[in-house]
């Protein structure tokens, strides 16, 4: 009998690679985060990808005053490209937050996870995830679907894309796409791109990588989430994780954001997201950042209803009402 496969990358036990190239995910997560109970948002689930089984959750206000429209926040959840999924009680948080404070509609799509589906696979399924939209717009069924509860009420001239950690790594990269093609998604109109601490890396260490560790994120746990995502054989220079690396492409002439761009003072990520929001500045690019001192990564995502959670909210309400 062969020997059995040894693990060779473990995130947290929640997912694990062998040697062998055979991956094991359990159900059984202790999420330390209890769902917050929002009786004025409901939601729905939908497939969005028939092929691959992609599934996004749709969250509407209950109550809604008159024959209007409601804006349209794509909300692309974090897990380093190879954790997180729409219905983890976070992300639910997170969304029905959203939508009750931002009196939006708001969408969450599932993509493709790393290792086995490696980038840029979760780029191309949250893409997808906007065609699904732009064609519902373009068969002019309103996003309904057979229920009634959003029939003429998505405005898809004000849709936003917020993404939280990898989740805003690959809002940059969808707005570097329609930068180049602005309007592929017509009649969908991205006004604009909100970005929770995305997570980009680079081979060269920043000083707040090799900081203090925070206490569910490490330099060895972003270092193996790279490992585990990029391309076989691709380091983290690699443009899809360093927007300004050697072979990145140019970004001035393209049209791109406006952001906004937060951060916790006290993120392993926070001098990248500093440089990442410098940088398009200087491009002459439509750029907020905002940064929350003594927060640490995730601070919204885990935990939305907080006192902060609710300054960041009021932060995107004013961005969008700013970019509407």
């Amino acid at each position: 009998m062969g020997s059995l496969p040894d693990v060779v990358e473990d995130c947290m036990g929640v997912l694990q690679l062998y040697s062998d190239g055979s991956v094991y995910r359990t159900a059984d997560i202790d999420f330390n985060i209890p769902l917050v109970p929002n009786d004025s948002v409901l939601f729905k689930d939908y497939i969005y990808d028939t092929d691959l089984d992609l599934s996004l959750r749709v969250y509407w206000p209950a109550v809604s005053k008159g024959p209007r429209k409601f804006p349209v926040v794509y909300y692309i959840h974090g897990g380093g490209f190879c954790l997180g999924s729409r219905d983890w009680p976070n992300c639910h948080n997170c969304c029905t937050r959203l939508s009750s404070g931002l009196d939006a509609i708001v969408v969450s799509p599932d993509y493709r996870l790393a290792p086995e589906h490696r980038l840029p696979s979760a780029i191309y399924d949250v893409y997808g995830s906007l065609r699904w939209l732009r064609d519902l717009g373009l068969a002019g069924r309103k996003v309904s679907c057979g229920d009634e509860w959003l029939d003429g009420r998505a405005d898809y001239e004000r849709v936003y894309l917020l993404g939280d950690s990898s989740g805003g790594n690959i809002a940059h990269h969808v707005s570097v796409k329609l930068g180049s093609e602005p309007r592929e998604l017509d009649p969908v109109h991205v006004r604009g791109y909100m970005l929770l601490a995305p997570f980009f890396g680079g081979v060269e260490r920043t000083k707040s990588e090799e900081g203090p560790p925070e206490p569910m994120l490490n330099l060895e746990a972003l270092d193996r989430l790279w490992r585990l995502s990029l391309p076989l054989g691709e380091n983290r220079d690699h443009p899809i994780a360093n927007p300004f690396g050697p072979s990145s492409p140019v970004l001035e002439h393209l049209l791109l954001g406006p952001f906004l761009i937060m951060a916790g003072g006290k993120e392993l990520l926070r001098d990248r997201v500093v440089e990442y929001a410098r940088r398009l500045k200087e491009m002459g690019k439509d750029v907020e950042y905002i940064e929350y001192e003594g927060e640490k990564h995730g601070f919204f995502t885990n935990d939305p209803y907080s006192e902060i959670g609710g300054q960041a909210m009021q932060a995107m309400k004013k961005f969008m009402h700013d970019h509407c």
